[in-house]
């Protein structure tokens, strides 16, 4: 299965656009936590074939990870688990956070 690639740009331009993407962030909670694309759902990749079930999945799913390896996986995995819609796009952010120029949403202490 191929994964399709979304720059951060075009993600940036559907969330500014109210588009509605979910965004599935698989880094570590300290990383999350540290600041992630707004909106992000935390679900470290370690976590993800116990939670895939209990997920609600949208219509467009983009992955992200900090330079855009794992989230290719991840995004693979994603799309192969049964309770995944067949509708559902899943993508996986090009480059990462590496990649992501745009301001972060961080959880308050």
């Amino acid at each position: 299965m191929t994964v399709d690639e979304i720059s951060p740009e075009e993600l940036k331009r559907k969330l500014d656009g109210d588009e509605p993407v979910q965004v599935i962030d698989i880094r570590s909670p300290a990383e999350f936590a540290s600041g992630h694309v707004p909106g992000a759902e935390n679900v470290p990749m370690h976590e993800l074939p116990s939670r895939v079930d209990d997920i609600e999945w949208a219509e467009e799913v983009v992955v992200a990870c900090p330079i855009g390896q794992s989230s290719i996986q991840a995004a693979r995995l994603i799309g192969s688990y049964e309770g995944v819609g067949e509708e559902t796009n899943v993508k996986s952010m090009a480059g990462g956070y590496q990649a992501w120029t745009y301001e972060l949403e961080a959880d308050d202490e």
